[in-house]
């Protein structure tokens, strides 16, 4: 596709904004965009796609643009990574440009690994020691891919072949999910804002890996479940519909701004089951009155989010090393407060969509020390008997985007036996 000059100058000027790193990436776009009402849609899904993309690679254009100015970095991936030609852009090029440009695209240089897969050092360090490093140059390429668009079907109101055809009639190409059995992957990424089956409720966006968690609680109709961290509710609206919008599931939350987005997308539900409550911390008296008493808690813990890090590429440039310490004594304070709510014979699935180990299996370790009362279930056979075809070594559900093509997700189902 031909590009203008204006368009490299819109997609300066939205790189610039995105390389403060003062709020989430997703934020600053919509702001931006918001700042740019007259970008037809076609340069919206320019723009939104190469600052994306800039931001995963940007550790190794960084490299090559050492001056890091924003203009440097979009004409450094219109040729190293959308494999323009120089001559292509010429004319919107300075001198110096055209001579910088034909150097870098000429010049051969092997990269250190954490540039070359656009790492933070402190990132890649803990990482090597998670990894062997063939996986790892795998998986740290994956996260430099986009992510797929994945939609999950609420199968309280329709059935994912009726979704399929509704798609196709639409101009809409996708397939069913490889794994989940109530996921639908879209080829390419159009905008469902508008589309019947959202407005419906018949779909809603939620990765493959988030839709397996969803499943592994194993929710039962008629149960009491707690969605234990829900924010803007993905997995609880998916909770609600495996019960068949009967029972009672509590969403709970600290945030009122999430569970505020939260009610527009429960209406169109058509689930009658849920209950958003917000709280004030893990300790409050509406979790406090629950203990004991609850079938099924989720616990999708607040994490470093690398496992997300295709579709959130600024995690690993705003995150600083220590906050993993930071993060750690918040999973182990809100897996405490959520282990009083089951019954003897009740789970808690505690999840992450972290790649690293001491927010995962060490988190699981950690609580089991301290809960003696606890046993660890098989998560990958839950699974299977759900009619997820899916192996996986060890008692753990583990996910990466190399391997099955979803986030990175982590998920332990942890069973209350006294």
């Amino acid at each position: 596709m031909d590009i203008r000059a204006p368009q490299v100058t819109a997609l300066t000027d939205a790189v610039r904004a995105l390389l403060r790193f003062e709020h989430p990436a997703d934020a600053v776009m919509r702001a931006w965009f918001r700042e740019h009402p007259d970008l037809g849609a076609r340069d919206r899904a320019l723009v939104a796609d190469t600052a994306f993309g800039i931001l995963r690679h940007l550790r190794r254009l960084q490299h090559l643009a050492p001056d890091q100015a924003p203009r440097k970095l979009v004409l450094a991936w219109m040729v190293l990574q959308q494999g323009r030609a120089v001559r292509s852009i010429e004319s919107m090029l300075s001198k110096e440009e055209t001579g910088w440009l034909e150097q870098m695209k000429g010049h051969k240089e092997d990269l250190p690994p954490a540039v070359e897969l656009s790492l933070p050092d402190w990132l890649f360090d803990l990482m090597v020691q998670e990894f062997a490093p063939d996986d790892l140059t795998a998986l740290g390429r994956a996260l430099l891919e986009p992510a797929p668009l994945d939609l999950r079907v609420n199968t309280l109101l329709t059935r994912r072949e009726d979704v399929l055809a509704s798609l196709a009639a639409s101009g809409v190409e996708a397939t069913p999910s490889a794994l989940s059995p109530m996921g639908v992957r879209l080829r390419e990424k159009p905008a469902l804002e508008r589309h019947e089956l959202f407005t419906s409720g018949h779909v809603e966006v939620q990765d493959e890996g988030s839709q397996l968690v969803s499943i592994l609680t194993d929710v039962r109709r008629g149960q009491m479940v707690v969605d234990f961290c829900a924010g803007a509710g993905g997995k609880t609206l998916a909770l609600g519909a495996l019960m068949r919008s009967e029972g009672r599931l509590y969403a709970f939350d600290t945030n009122e701004r999430r569970l505020t987005q939260f009610k527009p997308r429960l209406k169109r539900s058509g689930l009658s089951n849920v209950h958003p409550q917000l709280i004030d911390t893990e300790s409050d008296v509406r979790v406090k009155r629950l203990a004991g008493k609850i079938d099924r808690v989720l616990v999708d813990a607040p994490c470093s989010g690398t496992g997300t890090l295709r579709r959130n590429p600024d995690i690993k440039w705003r995150m600083k090393p220590g906050a993993i310490d930071e993060l750690r004594a918040k999973q182990a304070s809100i897996l405490h407060a959520a282990a009083r709510l089951p019954k003897v014979g009740g789970r808690l699935v505690y999840a992450t969509c972290s790649l690293l180990r001491t927010e995962n299996e060490g988190a699981v370790e950690d609580f089991l020390t301290l809960h003696p009362g606890w046993e660890i279930a098989d998560a990958p056979a839950i699974l299977r008997r759900a009619g997820v075809a899916i192996e996986a070594p060890g008692p753990h559900l583990r996910l990466y985007p190399h391997l099955n093509g979803t986030d990175g997700f982590f998920a332990a189902v942890l069973e209350r036996k006294a």
